[in-house]
């Protein structure tokens, strides 16, 4: 039996993943694989915070329904019920972990509430603006002082071990998980690592696109690797953009808070002249599949490169108490946004669909589980409501918890090592970063805001030729991390355009032009891959 050998294997090191190590660790050794540090999750970019129904003239059935809106038909309600019910909980734990959030005494709960898109009420708890960076930066210290969680930085998940890998595989059904291929970066050496549970916790693929708000990271791991290992996908086609991402050649995927526009800002054209008025009733406030609709529209119509959110009319020391990150990283940039509008455009920035799970996080097979993200749990529906994806991370982290504790250990059996044998080292990595670049770009404008039949189909003959080239080079070479994130990236972008090309209708976040209205009934896109 290999040395790595553990009661849980998480793979991903984001709130989902933190959350359900701190819940285990109690009972069982667990051990967390990043590819980067420990700090490096997308979770630390969010801004906003984290929905929950604290207020007393809210509740978390006005929760569903601002949820079951957003998600145009095709929310799971049961599933919906159950993480707004929770989120109370969900926010206690935290504090409990030592997350500080922003204070207001003359409010009932302690706290300052703001209010984002689609919400019809005040109820997002928050730290500043940095809400993400605070919850990280305490679970953090939590993780890397407890005795029985082990933090693995700069290592990578290659593909998941079930019983088809096993050499005995008669004797142990395929549909089952017993751990992964994990190649250490910095040794360049790939190990075998067993357990009884593997945990999925990678977060998005919105890194497939161009123009995105998340960091290098986010390009579909564990949706690649669960598809790969036999697991149900659905609902790839709603990827959210989000409306407002700084527009600035030295900003990299810097957002600007979903609360910017809850606190009254507004988007405006270069003459200063609002345009949201003309696309929705709730203006600034409606969700955010309407709002980036409705940018990149006026960007398209009047070929602007942005449009400007502006808040400069609110009291400066205001902004700056609650946009305290925003107002220095555009001060940086020689933008003063107590003074002047900020540019923004749409970007990448969510993943509604993913690895199909329950409640408990319980994927196709057994033993492995899909959190935060990575899933498809049926709270997203067709469009995420703002705040709810932290949430979802919380609640789901604790009833995978439940559910991984409860099970019974079982002997694992002999993994085989991973095989090099028939390989070499790679001639010309360029090759990839030729094909990382080319990939992101088609993608941008083919599969983005607003689709068509044609494009759709142009992506994914490009997506067949990069698919063979890559094949080719990962038979041949030996692994490295950016032919491992290509090669996920591939297979999310394939699973992304399948998906959007199943879907003759417009709902949520997936708007064609040759189908541009909604049908009577709402259904999933579920992909299921072949034996």
């Amino acid at each position: 039996m290999t040395d790595n050998n553990y009661d849980t294997l998480i793979i991903g090191s984001g709130l989902a993943g933190f959350s359900l190590a701190l819940h285990l660790a109690q009972h069982h050794r667990v051990c967390i694989v990043t590819k980067q540090t420990a700090e490096s999750g997308a979770s630390s970019w969010a801004q906003g915070g984290i929905a929950a129904a604290l207020a007393n003239d809210d509740s978390p059935s006005q929760h569903v329904q601002d949820t079951l809106i957003a998600g145009a038909g095709l929310c799971d309600e049961n599933i919906t019920r159950f993480v707004t019910e929770n989120a109370t909980d969900a926010i206690h734990w935290l504090i409990n972990q030592g997350v500080i959030f922003t204070s207001d005494q003359a409010s009932e709960t302690g706290y300052h509430l703001t209010q984002e898109g689609g919400h019809s009420t005040r109820r997002i708890i928050h730290s500043g603006d940095a809400t993400g960076k605070a919850i990280q930066q305490a679970l953090v210290q939590k993780i890397r002082s407890h005795s029985n969680i082990t933090v693995l930085e700069h290592h990578i998940a290659i593909d998941l071990i079930t019983g088809g890998k096993l050499s005995d595989f008669a004797k142990h059904p395929n549909k089952r998980c017993f751990g992964a291929y994990i190649l250490d970066k910095k040794k360049d050496k790939v190990m075998t690592f067993a357990a009884q549970n593997t945990v999925l916790a990678t977060g998005g693929a919105s890194k497939v696109y161009l123009y995105t708000t998340n960091p290098d990271t986010a390009t579909g791991d564990g949706i690649a690797m669960g598809w790969r290992a036999g697991c149900r996908i659905a609902n790839m086609e709603f990827i959210q953009f989000h409306p407002t991402c700084l527009y600035h050649p030295h900003a990299k995927s810097f957002l600007i808070s979903e609360a910017v526009r809850g606190e009254g800002g507004l988007l405006k054209l270069p003459n200063g002249e609002r345009f949201m008025p003309w696309h929705d009733q709730r203006a600034e406030l409606a969700s955010r599949d309407v709002v980036a609709r409705a940018i990149d529209f006026e960007m398209k119509k009047r070929g602007l490169d942005c449009v400007y959110l502006d808040i400069s009319h609110k009291p400066a020391i205001f902004l700056k108490e609650h946009f305290p990150t925003i107002y220095a990283r555009c001060l940086e940039l020689g933008i003063d946004i107590t003074k002047e509008p900020i540019p923004v455009v749409p970007a990448a920035h969510y993943t509604c669909g993913g690895v199909i799970t329950d409640k408990h996080g319980k994927t196709d097979l057994s033993n492995l589980y899909a959190i935060g993200e990575t899933a498809h749990t049926g709270l997203h529906g067709a469009n995420r409501l703002a705040s709810n994806s932290l949430l979802e991370c919380l609640v789901l982290a604790q009833s995978a918890g439940s559910d991984i504790i409860n099970q019974v250990a079982n002997e694992l059996p002999k993994l085989p090592d991973w095989d090099e044998s028939r390989v070499t080292d790679a001639d010309e990595e360029i090759v990839i970063a030729h094909n990382w670049d080319e990939l992101r770009r088609f993608m941008w404008n083919y599969v983005g805001i607003v689709r068509t039949t044609k494009r759709l189909q142009r992506a994914q003959h490009r997506i067949e030729l990069l698919r063979e080239e890559i094949n080719e080079y990962y038979t041949n070479f030996r692994v490295t991390s950016d032919l491992l994130e290509l090669r996920n990236l591939v297979d999310s972008a394939d699973l992304i355009v399948r998906s959007a090309l199943l879907r003759n209708e417009s709902r949520g976040l997936h708007y064609s032009k040759d189908y541009p209205y909604t049908l009577p009934l709402a259904k999933n896109t579920v992909l299921k891959k072949e034996n």
